[in-house]
């Protein structure tokens, strides 16, 4: 009688895998998203989970992570990439109205719908942290376009950077609730309507 072999482990993708979680917990928020739920949709078992990626909330840490340096980079490249304050956040802006509005994946923007109905103070605070740090890297920017001359010296920096944070918060909810790319596009013209006036780049870019 053959000896019955022990099944060899399932292998898997772990890129494909994470994309999968990248997905889910997007479309479904942290606490929308139960172990199960990650099990099926990245083609694994618990064991497996734990073993590549640790707990949920460690998983949920490189999801945020992966997040930010591919469907969330825009905004870092917005920023590095344009010359001007303005130029930034119109792009910003804009490239938010295609990102947040793109079929290939789930709308909006994962720091900020992942915290909707967040009851673990971790992961809210984490969130809430790193959409602080993106409103403090705009007021920079802003600051030093006073600075330059490009903006008005009236212009106050932590204001404006909050103006333009909510409008981009404001256009992640939109989109969630089914407002389209020209939808949003829009909402983006008339937000940069409201951009200081009366600096030395304002016909740039």
């Amino acid at each position: 009688m053959a000896t019955k072999q022990r099944g060899r482990p399932r292998s898997f993708d772990r890129e494909t895998a994470l994309e999968q979680a990248v997905r889910t917990f997007w479309e479904h928020g942290y606490e929308g998203t139960s172990v199960s739920d990650l099990t099926r949709v990245m083609g694994i078992g618990a064991p497996s989970l734990y073993a590549a990626f640790g707990d949920k909330r460690t998983l949920f840490d490189e999801v945020v992570v992966r997040y930010g340096v591919t469907h969330g980079a825009f905004g870092g490249r917005a920023f590095d990439e344009e010359p001007t304050a303005r130029g930034a956040v119109a792009r910003l802006l804009r490239e938010a109205a295609a990102e947040f509005t793109d079929p290939d994946h789930p709308r909006g923007c994962l720091v900020i719908t992942a915290a909707t109905n967040c009851t673990t103070p971790e992961v809210e605070e984490s969130l809430r942290a790193r959409r602080n740090a993106n409103v403090a890297g705009i007021e920079s920017r802003i600051a030093a376009g006073v600075a330059s001359g490009e903006l008005p010296a009236g212009t106050d920096p932590s204001a404006l950077a909050r103006f333009v944070a909510a409008v981009f918060q404001g256009m992640s909810q939109q989109a969630r609730d089914g407002a389209t790319r020209e939808d949003l596009g829009a909402v983006a013209d008339l937000a940069m309507s409201a951009w200081p006036r009366g600096s030395v780049a304002e016909n740039g870019a």
